[in-house]
């Protein structure tokens, strides 16, 4: 690795990047420039600010991305309908590119040489920050310090930060699991959940009530989508970012978007997680219902097969790849007739579709009825329809062709 004169690093505020801005500077005698992101984690940032300043950081930049992050890379992956290994909503998968993509604008605008984070070696996050970063910035140079330094540990972090005099403030009763927030969702790692056969905790939850504990009434709310995008609730316009707060807190309040699951990760180690993602669970019910009605249906199950190609895709940090762009040209395109209004009923965790309309249905009464169709559709045209499509199947049994 050439000379490192100025790093960007991806930076919390907490232990472990506090330490990382530390290292960098006495490992490569370089300047570090801190980069602190807002992607709804439910955590002010700014006082990232005051513990960069301490450090003695001078370039410091703090953003609120929330409206990037929702309009540009949350509301795209769910017109997809996408889902990883059919439980995983990819709340954390999908906040890497943006992140990345930051990382390597900073690095360019600061003139750094290098860009930096505090994913570990054994995780995905690590692999989709730096695919993101050398698809962006090809030059760019890439510090991930916990594959470099052997403060493998978070005793031996905190004994780096009484040597170097870095100041970390211990919060009361934190959580004993690795979690990671954005307007999406949030996640838990660690401790107890290490065991898959160990139930979690009740008061390990954070965004939502029990199913148990929900209101004993159901809450009815109405989705307006434009083009496979929700762009009201309830006949209120709203921006995407406002849309996903607004379902995070009315599915949390219903129980809604609770997930425990055992992934297979890029790495090849398998990890159990739990996730809530209640306004994700209410849209991924909703998108499909509106499609129901708009979308043809080979295009819908055309759809259907390539999302999981698509969803591992971003799982595994190829956002920016050229193939995820060609599909996701395609699934765009695909969204052209995709609005109108989907009525849901929220109830004990439970997300029900009890309504949908469209000025662009392809839904035709006079042709579904069980009623009289006065004409609508010819019931004898199913007769060579079935003969025809029975051919291949009864020339392979006249020719003694055995079945079982």
């Amino acid at each position: 690795m050439k000379e490192i004169n100025k790093v960007v690093l991806a930076y919390s505020g907490g232990l472990d990047t506090s330490v990382i801005a530390k290292w960098l500077e006495d490992t490569y005698l370089c300047e570090v420039v801190t980069f602190t992101a807002d992607l709804g984690q439910g955590e002010e940032v700014e006082p990232a600010r005051a513990k960069a300043e301490a450090l003695g950081i001078k370039e410091i930049y703090i953003e609120d991305l929330r409206e990037e992050f929702v309009r540009d890379f949350v509301f795209p992956m769910f017109r997809a309908n996408t889902i990883y290994e059919g439980e995983y909503l990819l709340g954390t998968s999908i906040a890497r590119p943006l992140i990345a993509k930051r990382l390597v604008e900073i690095a360019s605008e600061t003139g750094a040489d290098a860009i930096s984070h505090g994913a570990t070696g054994k995780g995905n996050d690590q692999v989709r920050f730096e695919l993101g970063a050398y698809a962006l910035k090809p030059g760019i140079q890439v510090i991930a310090p916990w594959r470099e330094w052997d403060l493998n540990s978070r005793a031996k972090l905190l004994a780096y930060c009484d040597r170097h005099g870095i100041e970390i403030q211990k919060k009361k009763g934190k959580s004993p699991y690795s979690m990671d927030a954005n307007l999406l969702h949030i996640s838990y790692e660690g401790d107890l959940l290490e065991d898959p056969w160990n139930e979690p905790e009740e008061d390990m939850w954070l965004w939502s009530v029990s199913p148990e504990n929900a209101p004993d009434e159901p809450t009815y709310i109405e989705l307006t989508y434009k083009s496979g995008d929700i762009v009201a609730i309830d006949g209120v316009e709203m921006s995407p970012a406002t849309v996903l707060a607004h379902l995070n807190k009315v599915g949390g309040a219903n129980g809604i978007g609770r997930v425990d699951i055992v992934e297979n990760r890029y790495v090849g180690m398998k990890a159990r997680g739990c996730y809530e993602t209640p306004g994700g669970t209410i849209m991924l019910k909703a998108h499909r219902a509106i499609e129901s009605i708009t979308l043809d249906r080979e295009a819908a199950h055309l759809k259907d097969e390539l999302m999981p190609r698509y969803a591992k895709l971003i799982y595994n940090g190829y956002w920016w790849s050229p193939e995820r762009e060609m599909l996701q040209a395609m699934i765009d395109t695909s969204q052209t007739y995709v609005s109108g209004c989907v009525r849901l009923k929220l109830y004990k965790g439970n997300v029900t579709v009890v309504g949908r309309e469209s000025d662009l249905t392809l839904f035709d009464e006079s042709v579904a009825t069980f009623e009289d169709d006065a004409g609508a559709y010819d019931q004898k045209d199913a007769a060579g329809f079935i003969k025809l499509n029975a051919l291949r199947m009864r020339i392979a049994a006249q020719k003694g062709r055995k079945l079982l």
